[in-house]
């Protein structure tokens, strides 16, 4: 199984990007990922497929989030069936989310920048203001600067669903804070993986125990991958690429909410797997914006 890694070992003096398969990591000769991605896919495929022919890296690597420079990550809305329920039983029954699912146009919305995103072990954060905070096991697809799919990804899409319910307007105040927006860190080659109908499942270990865990389907997606890049990209260019969340289609009961010290791991068929410690507001998070933090994306 191929992915594409950002990683950073003890001899390199910034990061670097690389192809990893069973047999090791090997280089990739650009500068970011970034970069990368502002090529056409055959030419992606190609930098891919020569790399692992090449010799694998010794060192023991770091790896980061898949997003470096430029780069954007957004994320949809209400594209599975079970999640128009779930911001229906929040917003008391709004009618706007049916709408939005059935309406020709998605709902996407900015989600994060590079430096604020986390990866693989490392933590994610409930809101402290609020009293319902969940994750959300989504595929992410990774989009080129010409618009083309050309890997996927693992994302948890942390959200407060008590602030969104109580007034859309208050959705990015749900959907982007410090510690919302976490991403394995392989990005897996779209060439090698039909993304049709992959098993997604997310539990949530509490203690020593199954605090709640789900499963759906990509085959259950109301809306054709290609769809949500072509409304982004409409009127909006991407030169280093970006990556977009496809949205949920596994949403806890209203009386389920995340706690500090919860564990929560995310598994994509055929993609890979996340697993995040969950802390309590941006105290956790400020490592993000130190020095060391910023050096990930340098």
């Amino acid at each position: 199984m191929t992915h594409i890694f950002r990683y950073l070992t003890p001899i390199d003096d910034a990061p670097m990007v690389g192809i990893r398969d069973d047999a090791g990591l090997y280089p990739l000769d650009v500068p970011s990922l970034g970069t990368l991605l502002a090529s056409p896919a055959g030419d992606i495929r190609a930098a891919v497929e020569d790399a692992v022919k090449t010799a694998p890296i010794t060192e023991q690597p770091v790896l980061l989030p898949p997003a470096d420079g430029r780069m954007e990550i957004w994320a949809a809305g209400v594209t599975y069936t079970r999640s128009r329920e779930a911001r229906l039983e929040e917003s008391g029954g709004a009618d706007f989310y049916q709408r939005v699912y059935e309406a020709d146009r998605p709902e996407l919305f900015f989600k994060s920048v590079p430096w604020r995103t986390v990866t693989d072990a490392e933590p994610i954060a409930i809101r402290r203001d609020s009293a319902l905070n969940v994750p959300e096991a989504e595929l992410a697809i990774v989009v080129n600067s010409a618009a083309e799919i050309v890997g996927y990804t693992v994302c948890d899409d942390v959200s407060s669903r008590d602030i969104e319910g109580e007034n859309p307007l208050y959705l990015p105040q749900a959907k982007i804070y410090a510690g919302a927006c976490a991403l394995a860190p392989g990005i897996r080659p779209a060439w090698e993986v039909d993304a049709s109908d992959l098993a997604i499942t997310i539990r949530i270990i509490r203690g020593d125990s199954v605090a709640w865990e789900g499963g759906t389907r990509t085959s259950q997606l109301h809306r054709p991958l290609p769809s949500l890049v072509d409304c982004l990209f409409a009127e909006e260019n991407f030169p280093d690429g970006v990556i977009i969340s496809t949205g949920t289609g596994i949403v806890p009961e209203m009386d389920f909410t995340l706690q500090a010290a919860d564990l929560v791991t995310i598994e994509i068929e055929q993609v890979g797997s996340l697993t995040n410690r969950v802390v309590a507001g941006k105290p956790g998070l400020g490592w993000l914006s130190s020095g060391a933090g910023r050096g990930r994306y340098e």
